[in-house]
């Protein structure tokens, strides 16, 4: 299958994660919405997991790829703390999500060029360019 139509659905999820982040963070403490969110997505795994392992497909693992899972568990959960916490100070969230969003594209293109060492075409740093004015003016307004 391509890839295209798979990331597409999953923009549309990271949409609706964010946008529900926004209307339910006045509504209750940044903890417990996080806690929440983790929970409902934790028993969505689990469920996932479990659908695997009864159609008999093989789940291999090693210490490793549990240590960076665990390392990007806590990435994200801090993400959704924070989350929270930028829409209860009021940013709209046709604002915060673009920059956070933005911001996350532009830092993880960086880490994949520094840390990975993976090349990067000029449409490519064009883009990375065009995201962080897209940022700015975002930012520039509030």
């Amino acid at each position: 299958m391509n890839w295209l139509p798979l990331a597409l659905l999953t923009a549309l999820c990271l949409a609706l994660y964010n946008f529900f982040i926004k209307l339910a963070s006045n509504h209750l403490p940044a903890a417990m919405g996080a806690v929440v969110l983790q929970l409902v997505a934790a028993a969505l795994g689990a469920a996932w997991l479990l659908k695997l392992k009864l159609q008999g497909q093989p789940l291999p693992m090693n210490s490793k790829g549990l240590a960076l899972a665990a390392l990007a568990g806590v990435s994200v959960g801090l993400a959704e703390i924070l989350t929270f916490v930028v829409f209860q100070r009021g940013v709209n969230s046709s604002v915060g999500t673009p920059v956070i969003v933005g911001g996350s594209v532009l830092l993880t293109a960086l880490l994949g060029l520094v840390v990975l060492r993976e090349a990067l075409t000029p449409t490519q740093a064009g883009g990375m360019l065009l995201i962080v004015v897209g940022i700015a003016l975002l930012a520039r307004g509030h």
